[in-house]
C-alpha cells in the first residue's frame, strides 16, 4: 500500500485565486492542469480583500464566481485542483520568499509551492458551498499533519532528502504498508456500517493526528476519501517506523441496509506501544468519543 511520490503538476496558467475578469485558457497540445486557492471562510475572505484577490461585494458571492470559474475549468483542463487560500500562511510565504502579498505572482507561487501539495484536492464538479469547503479546510490540516510526519521520516513520505537512500526509502515504504494493513484490519473486524477513526500518536514536535469518515457495504467495499485515507496511513506508518506510542478509536453504526435496516452503536479502541496495535488495556476516551478495547488485529484476516 506504499505511495508512489507525488508529482506537481501545477502548471496552468489559472492558478490565481479567483478574479472575477480572469478565465482558464487552455494551452493546446500538452496536459494542463488548473489550480485554484478558495478563501473557505467570510474572515478570510475580508482579511485577504485588501491584495485585490476579489472584486466579490461578499463571500458569498465569491463562491459563487468560484463556482463558476471551477466549472468553466472543468470543461477546459485536464485536471481541476483547489486548496485553501489561507491568509496566515499566505503573509508567512511572502516574508518568508520576501515576496509583495498585493502582486499576483506572489499568489501564483504561493499555491505551487511543493512544501504544500499535500493540501491540494481534486476537483469533479462538486457543490463548492457544500461537502467540498469543509473539505478543503480538512486538507490543509492535513497537509500540516502530513508535512509534519515527512519531517519525522527525513522525506521518506514525499522524497525529500532521505528520498535519495533506498534503504531509507524502503524502510518507510515498509512502514506504510504495516500502516495501511491495520487499518484495514479494524475495518474488515467492524463490518458493514459507517464509522468514524480518530487517531493519535505522540511525536516530537507535537502528536500526530488522523480522522476518517468510512462508509463500509455488506460486500467489503469502502467508501473514504483519498485524502483522509492518505492521512490515517501515513500517521500509521510514522507511529510504526519510529516505534512511538499512539491510541485510535473506530466508532459509530455497525450494520446494513441487508440486515433489515438495524444498526448497533459501536466503539472499538487500539493503542500502540510503537511496534505494533492490539486492543486497549483499558477503556479509552479519545477526543470526547469513548471506547472499549476492541478486538485482536491478529485475529482478522
Amino acid at each position: 500500500m506504499g505511495r508512489a511520490r507525488r508529482n506537481s503538476d501545477c502548471t496552468a496558467g489559472g492558478s490565481r485565486p479567483v478574479v472575477r475578469s480572469h478565465r482558464p485558457r487552455r494551452v493546446e497540445g500538452a496536459e494542463q492542469a488548473f489550480v485554484i486557492g478558495v478563501l473557505t471562510n467570510a474572515a478570510d475572505f475580508a482579511r485577504a480583500r485588501a491584495w485585490g484577490i476579489s472584486d466579490a461585494p461578499d463571500h458569498e458571492r465569491y463562491l459563487a464566481d468560484t463556482a463558476d470559474l471551477l466549472a468553466e475549468a472543468l470543461e477546459r483542463f485536464d485536471t481541476v485542483r483547489a486548496r485553501t487560500f489561507h491568509p496566515q500562511d499566505f503573509e508567512e510565504f511572502c516574508l518568508l520568499n520576501g515576496l509583495d502579498p498585493a502582486e499576483p505572482a506572489a499568489r501564483d507561487r504561493y499555491l505551487v509551492n511543493p512544501a504544500l501539495q499535500t493540501q491540494l484536492l481534486a476537483y469533479q464538479g462538486e457543490e463548492l458551498a457544500g461537502d467540498f469547503v469543509p473539505r478543503l479546510v480538512r486538507a490543509r490540516e492535513n497537509g500540516l499533519t502530513l508535512c509534519h510526519a515527512d519531517l519525522l521520516l527525513d522525506g521518506g513520505l514525499y522524497g525529500g532528502a532521505g528520498a535519495s537512500d533506498e534503504e531509507h526509502a524502503a524502510w518507510v515504504r515498509a512502514a506504510y504498508e504495516r500502516g495501511g494493513e491495520v487499518f484495514r484490519r479494524m475495518l474488515v473486524g467492524a463490518g458493514a456500517g459507517v464509522y468514524e477513526l480518530r487517531l493519535r500518536v505522540d511525536a516530537p514536535g507535537g502528536g500526530l493526528t488522523a480522522a476518517a469518515r468510512v462508509l463500509q457495504w455488506e460486500d467489503g467495499v469502502v467508501r473514504i476519501n483519498d485524502e483522509d485515507l492518505e492521512l490515517v496511513c501515513a500517521v500509521l506508518c510514522t507511529g510504526l517506523a519510529l516505534e512511538l506510542p499512539g491510541v485510535a478509536v473506530l466508532h459509530g453504526s455497525q450494520g446494513s441496509a441487508a440486515s433489515c435496516g438495524e444498526y448497533l452503536p459501536a466503539s472499538w479502541a487500539w493503542s500502540s506501544g510503537g511496534q505494533e496495535w492490539a486492543p486497549a488495556d483499558r477503556p479509552v476516551r479519545l477526543d470526547g468519543v469513548a471506547a472499549q478495547p476492541g478486538y485482536s488485529l491478529g485475529t482478522v484476516c
